[in-house]
């Protein structure tokens, strides 16, 4: 039986890529060590933290008209469609409590 690295596809690429890296061995002792000077300058890379704590990567799994009228209510709006979809949540909740 084959080893599960995860429960989506994601996890499976994750894995493969794992393997990857462990074959591959890096020589990083010609590297010199960054100065003070460009520590200071380095900036974090990636999405901002919207909000008071970062959001959760999750899997849903939705039908696919549900996903097509998301995708186009967000093009429309011109937003991303998982903003979107965080966005009818949050309204959802605030109405529930």
């Amino acid at each position: 039986m084959k080893k599960s690295h995860g429960l989506s596809a994601r996890g499976e690429r994750a894995g493969k890529q794992e393997k990857i890296m462990k074959a591959r061995k890096i020589n990083f002792s010609d590297i010199p060590e960054l100065s003070d000077k460009q520590l200071s300058r380095m900036r974090r890379v990636g999405r901002p933290t919207l909000g008071d704590e970062p959001r959760k990567l999750i899997a849903i799994r939705l039908d696919a008209k549900v996903l097509s009228w998301l995708r186009k209510s967000a093009e429309k709006k011109g937003l991303p469609y998982q903003t979107l979809v965080n966005k009818i949540l949050a309204e959802e909740m605030k109405k529930a409590s």
